[in-house]
């Protein structure tokens, strides 16, 4: 039923309010609605956020929007976690009102004394309800001055419309005809689950070497019977060239690959953190089974050496609450969890629901499984491509079963330090398991976040945003024109925002896009500027900072020699020594989006215009704080332009010039309305200007 004063179409609302709108702390976002009213009275809204105690705080007051179309709108920023609500509030003004009216008929001197006579009674009621303290004699002035004939008229109305009044009054507005929504839910996050740097490694090609492999050589030959000392001889004297012989025709062992642990990759841990990365994620680190094992480049016939794919979860030393032996114990994952602490970054592991048809679960829950006709289990498939090493799960065969052992893997690894899950193919398993899942694990432990890795139809990314999952990876991968951005980001910075919160990866294990395969260089710099700056998360997987780019072959995603099928070391040292690692500007983008509070929030972008499609502009604000980009999306190619900005937008005046300071490099400028750009890929790939620059205030938010 509608109310007294309509309120209408309440925003962020999502799945028609059945599920709560995100925010995390401290995070500001716009509640705005519909309100209006019968005839020519005016109108005003409010805002009131109920904090997780039922505890009401103070209304904020909204505005409208644009004129004439009564959305009305006003920002909120809650203060801390947990299950809140927003109402909004709409009531007549009758104090707006009768100052409309005035203002028309005591100039035209039309019903004066009356004017001043329901004014002056207005007034009276509104001041009772001025505490003393914040304006309340400046009301009652007012309403003295309404009430003095003696005064000309033009005085009478001047002195109800003060600032003093109009500032008490805005305070404490008299309201009549009081009409509230119903309470929307709002569920309020740790930051990270906005705002954070990830960083992709291997435990297993971390310090992983070259070894002899003393199990190849061949066994000593077995010793010959005693025999007389002359004999002997002789026989010796045959045994020994025999031996040598043997020996001149048999190689020496062939070197092979031993894993990296996890306390060789907590060595890599302190330069991660040196560029700035606030979360260290981990492909699965469990047990990886033999039956039908990946060789490299996802062959049919692996080594006995090759280390099989981590996503294929399961062996005889265990499942997925186990760790593979070749990374070592639980208290070797402890102690790479403790040292990413140390360092202020968190670890994010790896929740890949699947099973080798080695895996325990296969044998103590074959209901978990489909399977065929003949009696085998159905491995998973994405035609073309197969995965014989992999069986997924049936979930319809024992739903609340497989909920109950997922929660409690999941709380096998909280309990070892881990509150970040990345999940692998979530829109492979039923939205309706994830809600439950997410549900009872965030129940108890509202700080863990789940990330979907769900490459999928924007109605299921949607969906499992909405279900519970704190961030989503998205289509930035393949965005790569400038209209194609622009549309991207306005999508998920709008009403989007309010449930979903993207994580922009400029690579992953599986996708080497071709965009980097082609572009060179200059393209993994561009890319690392747009997902740094575009997105309040963004990750990296490693080799990227070497600008890996080579494909299996031509028009495929996959690197060749991927790491998901063998052990990959890598040269850091030399990279950085002979300046072919980008680390220097993942370093510098990192400790600039720690600077700026603009670009640790998603909702305040806006894009503008440029005369030339190879370059890109764009603004985040928060606050005072206030970030311009400009980006060279041609990687082969100089590019000059001229950028139009959108002056009111960044609260300027249209022919203001204001000084900025680009932080990639420490130039300052000063730009007006319009201004000139050119940047070489290799040399300037991006602006990232500051408006009005002040001393940076250090330090990084809470996570």
């Amino acid at each position: 039923m509608i109310g007294r004063i309509p309120v209408l179409d309440v925003r962020p609302l999502v799945d028609c309010g059945r599920r709560p709108a995100k925010a995390v702390v401290g995070e500001t976002f716009q509640v705005s609605a519909t309100v209006f009213r019968e005839g020519h009275d005016a109108v005003a809204a409010d805002v009131v956020l109920c904090d997780p105690s039922g505890r009401p705080g103070p209304w904020t007051p909204m505005r409208e929007l644009a004129p004439g179309t009564d959305r009305w709108g006003a920002e909120v920023t809650p203060d801390s976690e947990g299950h809140w609500t927003f109402t909004v509030e709409a009531w007549s003004d009758p104090v707006t009102t009768w100052r409309a009216q005035a203002r028309i008929k005591v100039p035209a001197g039309i019903d004066t004394d009356l004017v001043f006579a329901e004014g002056a009674e207005l007034y009276e009621r509104a001041a009772s309800g001025v505490p003393k303290r914040e304006g309340r004699e400046a009301v009652l002035a007012a309403v003295d001055a309404l009430r003095d004939p003696g005064r000309p008229a033009g005085a009478r109305l001047a002195a109800a419309l003060t600032a003093e009044v109009d500032a008490a009054l805005g305070r404490h507005p008299l309201r009549e005809l009081v009409t509230a929504s119903r309470p929307h839910p709002l569920v309020v996050e740790r930051r990270r689950a906005l705002y954070g740097s990830w960083y992709e490694l291997f435990p297993r090609s971390e310090g992983a070497r070259w070894s002899q492999d003393a199990r190849r050589e061949e066994p000593a030959p077995a010793k010959p019977a005693r025999k007389p000392r002359a004999a002997k001889t002789a026989a010796a004297a045959t045994s020994a060239k025999k031996r040598a012989a043997v020996r001149a025709e048999v190689p020496p062992p062939a070197p092979r690959l031993v894993s990296g642990t996890f306390r060789t990759a907590a060595e890599r841990l302190p330069a991660v953190a040196a560029m700035g990365f606030d979360v260290v994620y981990l492909p699965p680190v469990h047990p990886i089974g033999t039956a039908h094992r990946k060789g490299p480049n996802n062959s049919l016939t692996p080594g006995p050496d090759d280390p099989g794919v981590p996503w294929a979860i399961g062996s005889a030393e265990g499942g997925h609450d186990a760790v593979h032996p070749d990374l070592g114990t639980l208290e070797d994952f402890d102690h790479f969890v403790d040292t990413a602490r140390t360092l202020r970054m968190e670890v994010a592991l790896d929740f890949a629901l699947q099973c080798s048809p080695d895996h325990p679960w296969v044998k103590e829950h074959p209901e978990w499984f489909h399977h065929r006709p003949d009696g085998s289990i159905a491995y998973a498939e994405n035609p073309p491509k197969k995965y014989q090493d992999i069986y997924p799960i049936a979930f319809d065969k024992d739903l609340p079963g497989i909920v109950a052992e997922t929660v409690r893997v999941l709380r096998f690894w909280m309990d070892h330090g881990v509150r970040i899950f990345r999940v692998d193919n979530p829109h492979t398993k039923p939205v309706v398991f994830w809600e439950k899942v997410i549900a009872d694990v965030n129940r108890t432990d509202p700080d863990v976040i789940f990330l979907a890795e769900a490459f999928t139809r924007p109605a299921m990314m949607r969906t499992l945003a909405s279900v519970g999952f704190q961030q989503s990876y998205t289509y930035f991968t393949w965005r790569n024109t400038k209209r194609e951005l622009i549309e991207y980001v306005t999508e998920l910075s709008g009403d989007c925002a309010s449930y979903m919160r993207p994580n922009f990866f400029v690579n992953t294990p599986d996708i080497l896009p071709g965009y980097l395969q082609d572009g060179g260089r200059p393209a993994f710099e561009a890319r690392a500027v747009l997902a740094a700056t575009l997105s309040p998360s963004w990750g990296v997987y490693a080799g990227f900072e070497l600008c890996e780019n080579t494909p299996v072959h031509p028009g495929s995603e996959e690197y060749q020699d991927s790491e998901k099928y063998q052990l990959r070391p890598r040269d850091w040292e030399s990279a950085e020594r002979e300046g072919r690692s980008l680390a220097p500007l993942i370093t510098c983008l990192n400790r600039i989006r720690r600077r700026h509070p603009a670009l640790q929030q998603l909702r305040d972008m806006h894009f503008h215009p440029v005369d030339n499609e190879a370059l890109i502009a764009y603004s985040k604000r928060s606050g005072s704080n206030i970030v311009l980009v400009v980006v060279n999306l041609d990687p082969h190619h100089t590019q000059e332009a001229t950028v139009s900005l959108d002056m009111p937008h960044l609260g300027l005046d249209r022919h203001e010039s204001v000084p900025v300071r680009d932080e990639l490099t420490g130039d300052t400028y000063h730009w007006g309305r319009t201004f000139y750009v050119r940047l070489e890929p290799g040399a300037t790939p991006a602006h990232i200007a500051v408006l009005r620059p002040s001393p940076p205030t250090g330090g990084s938010p809470t996570p």
